[in-house]
């Protein structure tokens, strides 16, 4: 017996003899041993480790500002009477929390005052843990995140204040890398949370075997046949997922198991020579015949689903062939002057097709696709009790209602599945359909019907539609005319592979526009790397376009001359912000009915501002020749020209992450993604799996929320599109493009340098900084702080600094950055003209 365990015996002797303790001496005894006592205690470390954790959380937003403060405490510092440390927890929570995330483990010590609210809690009794298996599982996992923090999280931290592992994260780190290497490290860490994983649940070791021996798995899953003859009569198959088994000519009793038949001992057969089974659980009486199982009990029979064709509606047609919006002019001002003889383009110069109206259906096809989506699901266990199929028209849309109990997962995993039994591409299943009970599953149809564009302007949804920028995208499987407005978008991105239907997205886009829209109401600047798609609208360049310099080419092919565009565009937008904060307009449709109401003064500089739309083809080859010259102009018109009119649209075939970036995906919230070669690049430009199941020809996918909504593309060919051009050619007005202003000099904003104002405003710092940053050759935020000891902030502030004097180059996410000067002399060459 152990020297604890017999003082633990000899302490209950005592009691129970009535001899008391040290603690019962002291007049302490009946305090420790009380329920108040511990309440108390456990409220204060359940208080104490909420105030930690917190402290912890306000290091990870303030630890910058108050790690001067926390490296050179000076006497009386810690008091902050004058509120000098920032932590929420004031100076002690910014030291506590510097010394465990940033000397300590990381961001992974947030489970230190975690395991301390578990102490408390037991401790009030609220709860009944194990707090020695809390203990070593927290301590655990607090190690493993460390080091793992350490090796995946440094390099997105970038330049921070800490490490994302804290020094023992990184410590370990280094040193486990010395000893067995990077792939050492990532093993070695695996292999322990997958240790914990399957110590804290035993389904983790069967799902490692499972990905260990992927093809002995799925062998298991693979449906087999299993011919059983009887009197040499005809062999009975019996399709089922179990390992087959000898079958014998007598009858046998079934016991089904998650739908799988398993059989054992003889026990009836009918006169026909049938085989007939009895379930044992439930005494069903299953009759076994050539190709079916039939399961009887009473009432209880196995139908067949419903199944219900919705036959979609016509499209409403308008009464009149003008497809403009005729506004109510109750303004003393018409934006339409002086050109109010301008006529639209009537619908006559676009081309009808047949079953343009109505999808063509073909019942045959539907009860097919029908019968091998049941047996499809039925053959994995899958029950249904109803299927409705909506036929759109390049798509047929199958509403399934599962039986109950049906797992939604279960069928959304048999999309490959289903795909094999139609013998289909673009299979698409979506689960559930948002709004609805029940389970989509969209199959492209064998002849598709083409949505023509006269289809779309001649209905009445986009006729008296009242939006700003309407443009016509296409039909839903619905057979609905799906169209948005542009200035609520407001910015549009389009992507999809080679051939897929991009280029005639883009003119149904700018051909929705020019037929709704007035020359005085929209002017569209296009940029057209490939010089030859947006070459047909040429001739309504004086009409609808602008440009920078009136002698060049409308159409804009050059990379030069889309960057002094682009940077064009940002002035119009700096010039049009000030005439709204001139006339106290909010937005651009605020500002023009001040304007028509004879509310603003033109000769202050007042003018009718028409909108802008941006149409960049080709945006992959532009960020591959002028790369950031061309993305930071468009992400600044993109983040702030949507109050003023300005918007825009970009495509590219080449959906990759270097081309499209973070930036272009934040503020280009409205996505068109066109069939797509891999699911990589349907994530790229939707977040999500589903251009790369899209069928091409048109079919595509818009996102303007939460879920993309699948769209046949209205169809619009280059001779339509030419003959549209040609009539707006031959109409009044104006008689050349819209003159942008001139682009801001070189020199001007950020990249400007250090003017003689702003010298006496440098870091006292700075030029000691700056010799420090030329020696070292690296441009680092982190080591100017660890070398002078100052905050991030500051820091921070002395390398835009350096940046704008030319010293070190611009950011480039973690890495440190480029320094330009080279040698003490050119930068003391610098100072002294500086000086000057």
């Amino acid at each position: 017996m152990s020297k604890t365990k017999k003082q633990e015996k000899k302490t209950k002797r005592n009691i129970q003899k009535g001899e008391k303790t040290f603690a019962d001496v002291m007049g302490v005894g009946g305090i420790v041993r009380n329920e108040w006592f511990d309440f108390i205690v456990g409220l204060i470390v359940f208080s104490v480790a909420g105030m930690a954790f917190y402290a912890i959380i306000s290091y990870m937003l303030t630890g910058e500002d108050d790690q001067s403060l926390v490296q050179e405490l000076r006497p009386g510092e810690i008091f902050s009477r004058s509120h000098e440390f920032k932590n929420g927890i004031g100076s002690v929570g910014a030291i506590v929390s510097y010394l465990l995330v940033s000397r300590c483990f990381g961001i992974s010590s947030l489970l230190i005052p975690v395991f301390g609210a578990m102490c408390g809690l037991q401790l009030m009794r609220a709860y009944k843990v194990n707090l020695v298996k809390w203990f070593f599982s927290t301590m655990l996992v607090m190690i493993w995140l460390s080091i793992a923090f350490a090796k995946f999280l440094t390099p997105v931290f970038g330049d921070k204040i800490y490490n994302p592992g804290g020094d023992h994260g990184e410590m370990c780190r280094q040193y486990l890398e010395g000893l067995i290497g990077s792939p050492g490290l990532v093993i070695v860490l695996g292999i322990i949370a997958i240790a914990f994983i399957s110590y804290l649940s035993a389904e983790t070791i069967a799902f490692i075997r499972h990905l260990l021996n992927p093809i002995g798995y799925i062998s298991s899953r693979i449906p087999f046949t299993v011919s059983m003859a009887h009197d040499n009569e005809e062999a009975i198959t019996i399709e089922g997922d179990t390992t087959p088994q000898v079958a014998d000519p007598a009858p046998q009793t079934a016991t089904f198991d998650n739908g799988l038949a398993r059989f054992s001992q003889p026990d009836d057969t009918d006169d026909k020579g049938n085989i007939s089974v009895v379930d044992e659980e439930t005494g069903h009486e299953i009759n076994l015949t050539a190709g079916d199982i039939d399961i009887k009990a009473g009432n209880n029979t196995k139908e067949e689903p419903g199944f219900s064709v919705v036959e979609t509606q016509k499209v409403a047609r308008a009464e009149g062939s003008d497809v403009a919006q005729h506004y109510d002019m109750n303004t003393p001002l018409n934006p339409r002057e002086p050109y109010l003889n301008y006529s639209f383009p009537p619908l006559s110069l676009l081309k009808k097709y047949d079953n343009d109206r109505k999808p063509y259906i073909d019942k045959e096809e539907l009860i097919a696709n029908k019968q091998r989506i049941v047996e499809v699901l039925n053959s994995f266990g899958v029950q249904i009790r109803e299927i409705k199929a909506t036929v759109g028209p390049t798509i047929t849309l199958y509403e399934i209602t599962p039986a109950e109990g049906v797992r939604i997962s279960k069928i959304r995993n048999l999309e490959d599945d289903i795909a094999l039994s139609l013998a289909a591409l673009g299979i698409r299943i979506i689960a559930p359909i948002p709004g609805k009970g029940t389970i989509g599953i969209e199959v492209p149809n064998a002849k598709p019907s083409i949505v023509s564009m006269e289809s779309i302007l001649n209905s009445r949804k986009f006729q008296e539609a009242s939006m700003e920028l309407p443009i016509a995208l296409g039909k839903t499987i619905t057979n609905e005319v799906y169209m948005a407005d542009l200035t609520k978008l407001p910015h549009l991105l389009v992507a999809g592979a080679t051939g897929q239907g991009k280029s005639v997205g883009l003119n149904a886009i700018i051909t929705s526009l020019l037929y709704k829209k007035h020359p005085n109401e929209l002017k569209i600047v296009l940029v057209d790397p490939k010089k030859v798609e947006f070459s047909i609208y040429g001739p309504i360049a004086d009409h609808f376009m602008a440009v920078v310099d009136e002698d060049e080419d409308p159409i804009i092919t050059d990379v030069t001359k889309v960057v002094r565009t682009l940077k064009s565009l940002c002035t119009l937008m700096d010039h049009r912000y000030d005439l709204l904060k001139a006339a106290g307009a909010r937005n651009i449709k605020e500002y023009n009915k001040k304007y028509l109401n004879h509310q603003l003064n033109p000769e202050q500089g007042h003018e009718f501002m028409p909108y802008v739309v941006v149409i960049i083809d080709e945006f992959g080859d532009l960020i591959m020749t002028a790369g950031k010259e061309v993305e930071l102009p468009i992400t600044r018109i993109a983040q702030l020209a949507r109050a003023i009119g300005i918007h825009m649209v970009i495509a590219t075939q080449r959906p990759t992450t270097s081309i499209i970036t973070g930036n272009i995906k934040a503020n280009f919230p409205g996505r068109i993604a066109f069939r797509v070669g891999a699911m990589v690049d349907s994530r790229t430009i939707l977040d999500r799996p589903g251009a790369n199941q899209l069928v091409g020809r048109g079919d595509m996918l818009f996102l303007n929320g939460a879920e993309p909504v699948r769209v046949q593309c209205a169809f619009v060919d280059t001779p339509e599109v030419e003959a549209v051009c040609q009539y707006i050619a031959s109409q009044p007005g104006p008689v050349h493009p819209l003159d942008l202003p001139e682009p801001a000099a070189e020199g001007d904003g950020l990249g400007g340098g250090i003017s003689d104002s702003s010298i006496a405003d440098l870091d006292p710092l700075f030029e000691e900084v700056a010799r420090f940053i030329v020696v070292q050759n690296q441009g680092s935020t982190s080591a100017i702080q660890r070398k002078f000891s100052i905050g991030y902030n500051r820091a921070g502030r002395l390398m835009d600094q350096m940046e704008r004097m030319g010293i070190v180059g611009a950011a480039q996410g973690a890495k440190p950055r480029d320094v330009l000067i080279t040698d003490e002399n050119s930068l003391t060459n610098l100072f002294e003209s500086i000086r000057r």
